[in-house]
């Protein structure tokens, strides 16, 4: 296909999916583990985070909030460009909704991915994703195309900003100067595909924002490991480097999860209620930066993006990203992932 050929008549946004409601809990973590050999045991354990919330993961109606915005930047900038919506692991599923863009004869179509990183997890997988929904709907499925990852895109930096602005707003001013700034991500394990790659462009994008809110200091720390122990992963700990910092004398501490798009499960429950309550148990006023899925500008990001690859008509891939990415170890498995 040319790039003159290529004229996307479809977006399609794509990410991980969450249960929406208690029955769904079980089935989604066999799903997200199917092939693994994680036990139910283990499952129940992460299964009681989104009990904890009703039995429904925020990810999906976060989604649909990005989505609806979508549509209003398209309408304000006179773009015709229906906006489909497709999960890896739950309902809606990725297959299904590329089924649904067929029968309604869409034949290219551009593919946002909630992952504003690179490496297997964050870029490879979703392609394989995409390749995966396209074989099962056959020869009537329509050309997809993957926007890049967005980790330095000026827009997300920007949003992220102002959100640790608000956020240091949350700390008295008497503490405020010396409140410690700590990034975090979701943290995978060392022998990951990509793992390097994923790795350098959470610390780019914390350093990128950083600047942007004129912070002087800061802390990169990563959360919701999971798998067996003895797998070595990405570290120090999000709750871990709180208590060091409290050792330290620290009394204040922002919390700034740049791994993350969205507000979902593993934001709310690792950061809100397991760090939360470990700094409320040390004496550490603890305030974080809301995740930029919901600001008007993340739209506006896509949509550039979309406007990028409409011109070039092609995939977009940093060098060495995919190449390099392999399949992760099953350990990684016993967690959600929904910030992948």
């Amino acid at each position: 296909m040319s790039d003159e050929e290529f004229t996307p008549d479809a977006l399609l946004l794509l990410s991980f999916g969450g249960p929406e409601g208690p029955d769904d809990v079980m089935p989604f973590l066999r799903r997200v583990t199917k092939g693994r050999n994680v036990p139910d045991s283990r499952l129940e354990q992460v299964a009681e985070h989104y009990r904890h919330l009703g039995g429904v993961s925020p990810i999906n109606a976060l989604n649909r909030e990005i989505i609806a915005n979508l549509e209003q930047e398209l309408a304000a900038q006179g773009w015709d460009l229906p906006v489909y919506f497709g999960n890896r692991n739950w309902y809606p599923l990725v297959e299904d909704t590329v089924a649904q863009m067929a029968r309604d004869g869409v034949r290219h179509a551009l593919v946002f991915a909630t992952s504003a990183w690179g490496g297997y997890s964050g870029c490879m997988q979703y392609r394989e994703d995409i390749a995966r929904a396209r074989a099962s709907v056959g020869e009537s499925a329509p050309e997809l195309v993957k926007l890049p990852f967005f980790f330095d895109h000026p827009l997300f930096v920007e949003a992220f900003a102002d959100s640790l602005r608000t956020a240091f707003e949350e700390i008295p001013e008497s503490m405020r100067e010396q409140a410690r700034l700590v990034f975090t991500a979701h943290s995978v394990p060392l022998a990951s595909g990509g793992r390097t790659i994923y790795e350098g462009q959470v610390r780019q994008a914390a350093a990128l924002v950083a600047h942007a809110a004129e912070a002087r200091s800061y802390d990169v720390v990563w959360q919701s490991r999971s798998g067996a122990p003895s797998t070595p992963w990405l570290e120090p700990d999000v709750c871990d480097h709180i208590e060091k910092l409290a050792d330290k004398g620290a009394n204040a501490v922002v919390i700034c999860p740049i791994g993350f798009v969205s507000d979902h499960v593993e934001v709310v429950w690792d950061l809100d209620h397991e760090a939360r309550e470990l700094a409320d148990a040390l004496g550490v006023k603890l305030a974080r930066a809301k995740t930029p899925g919901h600001d008007p500008r993340f739209a506006k990001m896509i949509l550039a993006l979309a406007q990028g690859e409409k011109q070039r008509g092609v995939a977009s891939c940093s060098p060495g990203c995919c190449a390099t990415a392999r399949r992760e170890p099953p350990a990684e498995a016993a967690q959600s992932r929904e910030g992948a």
